[in-house]
């Protein structure tokens, strides 16, 4: 079974649950307003570190936003990092916003 990425927006964080056991293994924190999404923080846990999650969750997370229309601020550096590393997501990041988070 593959890892799941779900929205839990009364936490306001992006969750992913471990393919085999169901467990949370993530989640990246965001504030929502005027039509953006700020990722503030991700976290992998220690047991599931080293097995990709952290990439799938950032990608799901930037997935949804995109499908919502929403322009991204990657405050964390762990997205902002990845947004880095793919470059079809930078244009989700507001051209006159680029410079401050060095994309």
């Amino acid at each position: 079974m593959e890892p799941r990425v779900t929205d839990n927006p009364e936490q306001s964080r992006f969750e992913i649950f471990d393919g085999e056991s169901g467990e949370l293994a993530g989640f990246a924190e965001y504030e929502r307003s005027n039509g953006q999404v700020a990722f503030t923080h991700t976290e992998i846990d220690p047991r599931f570190e080293g097995r990709g999650l952290g990439g799938r969750l950032v990608r799901g997370a930037l997935d949804s936003a995109r499908e919502a229309h929403l322009e991204v601020l990657p405050f964390c550096s762990f997205v902002r990092s990845w947004i880095g590393k793919h470059p079809e997501y930078i244009a989700l990041v507001p051209e006159d916003r680029r410079p401050r988070f060095q994309l």
